[in-house]
């Protein structure tokens, strides 16, 4: 059992109220997960600036100073390096590989769990009340945040294995649930090329998709083939830099609702994650319907919304 929720707002005016809205959603979520939490914020100025790309990293070794460093020493600039609990932010005007392959260089043994451009993931092990106040989240600005607490069943409570898993370009996933054919998809991605971090099944839905999205999909597109491809229990987001998606597999055992709002739409495992959203008394509330593909997207100023249902 585990807990997710995913904020998309519509409304510029919220923006700064981003991080306090999700560490609310974040919290009431904690008796489904306390073993570790984690979220992914999109747009925030201080942990992702405007103009540069930011790389998430988690036990690189290295102090804030002495990555910082490091990482000067194999750039063409001084990178900003916050110190967020357990992750270290890292952030300059570079393209994304090149900043990814100074941080491999610099410290080998660092797990990258997050890159792109407006994106900052942190994730650590502890109590999601305690991580989301260590890590600052209530202070965060942004458009759209994701966010997850665990509870282990299957593989090592470590910040690694903590959810979301972002491992393609700006993108996120959080799951709740299990697949139960991902070993089987496993193989067949490692026979393709694509390296794991985790023994987590989570890491395998999301390492697909990004496979899906570096060969041209759309995050709705993404999750509609791994919803045709993948078996089990599940309700899971997927969200990049404009975008995030729902989806439920076809027995829906697993807990979710939507809310849609005029200036925001919001996600979550329970109702009590959203009790406290702005407004929530006028918005559409209503619970996903299985094996139905639920997308919100925003370009410029504009928004949309898109629901598919997944052929049998």
């Amino acid at each position: 059992m585990c807990g997710i929720v995913g904020l998309h707002l519509r409304s510029p005016e919220l923006y700064p109220r981003l991080g306090e809205l999700l560490t609310s959603m974040l919290c009431e979520m904690e008796e489904r997960g306390a073993d570790s939490a984690g979220v992914a914020v999109y747009g925030d100025p201080r942990w992702s600036p405007p103009g540069t790309v930011t790389v998430s990293v988690l036990e690189s070794g290295l102090s804030q100073e002495e990555l910082t460093q490091a990482l000067s020493e194999r750039l063409s600039e001084t990178p900003q390096v916050i110190q967020a609990a357990e992750t270290q932010l890292v952030s300059a005007a570079a393209e994304v590989q090149e900043l990814r392959a100074a941080v491999k260089d610099a410290a080998p043994e660092a797990l990258i769990s997050g890159f792109g451009r407006d994106l900052a993931v942190l994730k650590g092990v502890g109590h999601p009340r305690d991580l989301a106040h260590a890590y600052g989240l209530p202070q965060a600005q942004g458009w759209q945040g994701v966010g997850h607490t665990r509870m282990a069943t299957e593989s090592a409570v470590t910040p690694g294995g903590c959810h979301p898993y972002a491992v393609g370009e700006g993108q996120c996933m959080v799951h709740n649930g299990s697949f139960s054919n991902h070993a089987t998809i496993r193989r067949e991605l490692l026979r393709a090329g694509v390296e794991f971090d985790s023994e987590n099944d989570t890491e395998v839905g999301a390492r697909f998709i990004a496979e899906k999205m570096r060969s041209g999909a759309t995050v709705e597109q993404a999750v509609h083939a791994l919803a045709e491809e993948f078996d089990g229990f599940y309700t899971l987001l997927v969200s990049n830099r404009d975008s995030f998606a729902v989806v439920r597999d076809a027995i829906a055992c697993k807990p979710a609702v939507i809310a849609e709002h005029v200036d925001w739409v919001a996600m979550a495992s329970e109702y009590r994650a959203l009790a406290d959203l702005p407004g929530i008394e006028n918005a559409r509330l209503y619970e996903p319907e299985p094996d139905r593909i639920y997308a919100w997207s925003r370009t410029g100023n504009a928004h949309t919304s898109h629901q598919e249902a997944i052929p049998a």
